[in-house]
């Protein structure tokens, strides 16, 4: 991933040198498993766990000699160590290493988008709050449907983070495994007890079977949890966008002192955030589609997914750490506008009563479909000719007759969020 959206703390996990400690680290919790079992002399275990260590220059001067990156850095490895570096790798294959050490960084890569997320959601669940009286039009197709709160807007992001959360914390124990099986996952010149005494100064499980590598679907998964998150972050920033649109109005990204919006026009106050939010999440959702095809592989495996591994699972994880933190600076610091919100709220001069008027019909006897074109008529007449509606459905005689001395009685807003208590007791936040 490009520098420019990529944090420190996240960039370290994706770094070449972050990358071959754990590597190494694999290296020297097998040869402790080995030394356990006496294999490796206690004076050569001594030697090994002080002297491991590389240069990543040196691996990359080896690598232009061997072709194979695990080679060379076994090699690297060795001339640091000296004789007892024989015992380094014994009995293993690069994907035990290559594969156990991508665990390794998909865990310290979760911990870190959790982190993330978590603080999101309690930024959200603030803003929920904050805004659970607030008054705004509810719309389905982008048309004005019924009053809501904009605290209940809000509500439905916090919910879907949290399933955001449950989700990549399910994927994350899905990837805290490691294999320490050989070739074709068969411990022929292992054990299946060194496997897992092995993985457990990791901090990983062993699978219970596999081939010579881990089976993606696991990565799939992982990759998957991500992608729906992504969605869920595509889902707020695009509500956002709509709401900042001049017609709208209702509520803004930030925008900092001494922020541009345009170059060349300088009235303009772009949701260039919220675009990029849209944007990159795009990216993570593509790169599942890479996960799912890496999981179909020749036999006990080739290489057809590694190469591919190596953009999208950096890539996702830096968008994901990335979006985070952008998104938690925006709706902490949303520009809400809740004077808007009832102007738009009275755009269409009532005509969001309707089916309190229909249902109120229907209740005094009338047919439903004698009902409907009735109010609908004078629904839309108010919004075509910019009248007020309780007007036009006065006019009906038969409205008049049947729910005239209660009509005013309709035309109430907190009618339609008069249960938004329960709706946030229900999330959690009551």
């Amino acid at each position: 991933m490009i520098e420019r959206y990529t944090r420190e703390r996240m960039g370290k996990i994706w770094s070449d040198e972050f990358r071959f400690r754990k590597q190494l680290d694999v290296e020297l919790a097998v040869c402790r498993a080995w030394g356990e079992r006496g294999v490796i002399p206690k004076a050569d275990l001594d030697i090994i766990l002080a002297k491991a260590d590389f240069d990543i220059d040196r691996i990359n001067e080896i690598e232009k000699v061997t072709n194979h990156e695990t080679v060379a850095l076994i090699e690297a490895i060795s001339e640091k160590v000296g004789p007892a570096s024989r015992w380094i790798h014994m009995g293993l294959t690069s994907s035990d290493v290559l594969d156990t050490s991508f665990s390794l960084q998909i865990m310290e890569a979760s911990d870190v988008i959790l982190e993330g997320l978590r603080k999101l959601r309690e930024i959200t669940g603030k803003q929920a709050l904050k805004y659970k009286d607030t008054l705004c039009i509810g719309r389905t197709h982008g048309v004005h449907a019924e009053p809501i709160t904009f605290g209940l807007k809000i509500l439905v992001w916090y919910e879907e983070l949290g399933r955001d959360i449950e989700r990549i914390e399910r994927a994350k124990e899905i990837m805290r495994v490691g294999k320490i099986s050989g070739a074709v996952g068969t411990w022929a010149f292992l054990n299946p007890e060194l496997e897992v005494e092995a993985l457990g100064y990791l901090g990983l499980k062993a699978t219970s079977v596999t081939s010579q590598v881990i089976q993606r679907d696991r990565y799939a998964e992982f990759i998957a949890s991500l992608a729906i998150t992504m969605g869920t972050f595509d889902k707020i920033a695009t509500e956002i966008r709509h709401l900042q649109r001049t017609e709208v109005a209702e509520a803004f990204e930030p925008f900092g002192k001494g922020q541009k919006g345009s170059s060349a026009m300088p009235h303009k106050r772009n949701p260039m955030t919220c675009e990029r939010i849209s944007g990159l999440a795009r990216v993570v959702r593509g790169n599942l589609q890479v996960a799912l095809e890496n999981q179909a592989l020749w036999h006990e495996r080739d290489i057809s997914h590694s190469s591919a591994e190596r953009v999208i699972f950096p890539d996702s994880c830096i968008i994901v750490d990335y979006l985070t933190a952008k998104l938690s600076n925006i709706i902490e610091n949303l520009d809400v506008r809740p004077e808007r919100m009832m102007e738009n709220l009275e755009l269409t001069r009532g005509a969001i009563f309707s089916q309190r008027v229909l249902l109120a019909l229907a209740e005094s006897g009338m047919k439903r479909e004698d009902a409907y074109p009735i109010v609908q008529s004078a629904a839309h007449t108010a919004i075509r000719d910019r009248t007020d509606f309780r007007d036009e459905i006065r006019k009906d005689k038969e409205v008049q007759a049947r729910i005239g001395d209660k009509l005013d009685e309709l035309f109430d807003y907190g009618y339609f969020v008069r249960w938004r208590e329960e709706a946030f007791k229900r999330a959690g936040l009551g």
